[in-house]
């Protein structure tokens, strides 16, 4: 199974700084062959475009030239080319936009190799041109091949190492012999056939913190803005940037630090969630839903980014391939109207319903519920089809 493991890094002073002149010989490579292919194409619209193995080769060109290329895990390099061309493949069948210059100013920093990464302890690993670097526990590592790794300055000022790995060690789970429909809500996460109901996500002290914070940055960012553009205008001799204040730089690390302690608590609730249920569960339905469709309602989108839809199921997919479990996905239209028990169609009702009683057959349905069972049947169909 090929799996991703992400472990905190903390390197030291020196180790910081290769890191920093790592990340931008990343960008370098990256922006200099954009250079390249946009200068060709201007001087010859009709030239081949340089794929990737020329710009691998080009590469050796640039180390001759600027010594500190050198200095990076030269995996890092081919890999900025494989991305390159992909982004450019991706322009030619008009799936995506032109490529984009890369800045030092951008809240995360990265790059990417696939050279042999060694563990030497409980919380210390061997990594290209690093040597030995402190990490957080890499117990979940024991056993794994790794395939790639990803090392990266976040907007927290957190450094992280992101591994695919190659684990053998994962075992499918007992079979239960049990089924369940899973209908997404606002209200509520997640409500199943059986009538079980998770609910949703809150974080109602962090969401104001990060709320002051933004405020806080804005302010303080206009004021920065302002005093640089006066000083500027009235000193010649010299010049001062925006980065030159820290105050603002300050809250803006501030607001990422609650931002992603936010984002990290969801992603827990979600994993304890979605584990739960593929324990629990042979056989999972859900709904597809078009979660970019549904964040065009102004009035619900942020309630509907805030229950990570789309994270959830892709938990589920996962879990569901390392576990020997099945998940079924179905359309979810007239889940909610259509009555569980005789297949009476109530018509479109407002979000505000949520209990009705089925004017054919007198059932009273939990709309959430009702939805679940609509799901399942949909899915347990899907299935025999299949069969």
């Amino acid at each position: 199974m090929i799996k991703g493991v992400k472990i905190r890094l903390y390197p030291n002073k020196h180790q910081q700084n290769q890191l920093l002149q790592m990340f931008g010989n990343d960008r370098f490579v990256w922006n200099q062959m954009l250079a390249m292919a946009k200068a060709r194409y201007k001087n010859n619209p009709s030239s081949r475009f340089v794929n990737e193995y020329g710009m691998d080769y080009l590469v050796k060109q640039l180390k001759v030239e600027y010594s500190f290329l050198k200095e990076s895990d030269s995996s890092s390099l081919q890999i900025s080319n494989h991305n390159l061309a992909q982004a450019f493949k991706t322009l030619f069948k008009h799936q995506g936009g032109y490529p984009r210059f890369k800045s030092r100013h951008s809240a995360k920093q990265s790059y990417t190799g696939k050279s042999t990464c060694k563990i030497v302890a409980k919380r210390r690993i061997k990594l290209p041109k690093l040597g030995n670097i402190r990490t957080s526990k890499t117990n979940r590592l024991n056993g794994c091949k790794i395939k790639r790794y990803t090392l990266s300055l976040e907007s927290t000022g957190k450094y992280y190492l992101s591994l695919t790995v190659e684990d053998n060690s994962i075992k499918p789970l007992e079979k239960t012999g049990a089924v369940v429909g899973i209908d997404l809500g606002v209200a509520d996460l997640a409500i199943t056939s059986d009538a079980n109901k998770y609910p949703k996500f809150r974080t109602s002290y962090l969401d104001k913190q990060v709320k002051a914070w933004q405020s806080k940055f804005s302010k303080r960012k206009y004021r920065a803005t302002k005093a640089v553009r006066q000083w500027n205008h009235n000193h010649k001799d010299y010049k001062m940037i925006l980065d030159d204040y820290q105050n603002w730089q300050r809250a803006k690390r501030i607001k990422a630090c609650y931002q992603a302690k936010i984002a990290n608590k969801r992603k827990d609730y979600l994993h304890k969630i979605t584990t739960e249920l593929v324990k629990s569960y042979d056989v999972i339905v859900i709904e597809g839903l078009r979660t970019k469709d549904l964040l065009k309602n102004h009035h619900l989108a942020k309630a509907i980014s805030n229950q990570s839809w789309r994270e959830f199921r892709t938990m589920l997919e996962h879990k569901c391939k390392w576990y020997g479990k099945q998940l079924i996905v179905v359309k979810p239209n007239y889940t909610s109207q259509i009555c569980s028990s005789c297949g009476y169609h109530s018509g479109k009702k407002p979000l505000e319903i949520r209990e009705w009683t089925c004017p054919k057959c007198g059932t009273y349905h939990d709309r959430d519920v009702n939805a679940a069972v609509n799901i399942l049947n949909k899915g347990l169909e899907k299935l025999k089809v299949r069969d």
